[in-house]
């Protein structure tokens, strides 16, 4: 039904070292950066592939109101399918190594359902990010 999803960001250098280390982990890579006088943005998608499903955003153009201008509300949940439980593991290792704080350390979620094992991050802008895998090991 969704054919991208794009979440703002505050600052593009340290969003794109955060969701490169973890989108490796699950088997994507940035696919493509946008650049011009209005906004700066990366896609993301499965590697090889030229089709970002996910996006992530800052206005460049400078506003009147940017020290108190909130680009994304916080909170705002992202959960990635994973193939396997490691890639669930590689993914919150990798976002807490690039920067990304704990929300939840890889493991089964039973109340979910049986499979559900995931792992969840707070990325640099607030974004609640979880890697899951619906499929036993």
């Amino acid at each position: 039904m969704i054919d991208h999803l794009s979440v703002a960001v505050r600052d593009m250098a340290r969003s794109r070292t955060f969701y490169d280390a973890v989108m490796a982990a699950l088997g994507h890579a940035r696919l493509m950066n946008e650049e011009n006088e209005v906004f700066v943005s990366s896609g993301y998608g499965i590697a090889g592939s030229h089709e970002p499903g996910f996006w992530i955003g800052a206005d460049s153009v400078p506003r009147p109101d940017a020290a108190t201008e909130v680009l994304a509300p916080m909170g705002q949940h992202i959960a990635f399918a994973a193939g396997t439980r490691a890639q669930v593991d590689a993914f919150h290792a990798a976002g807490l190594a690039a920067g990304g704080q704990d929300n939840g350390a890889p493991g089964l979620r039973p109340h979910y359902h049986d499979n559900y094992y995931a792992g969840f991050l707070i990325d640099p802008d607030g974004h609640h990010v979880e890697a899951v895998c619906h499929t036993p090991d």
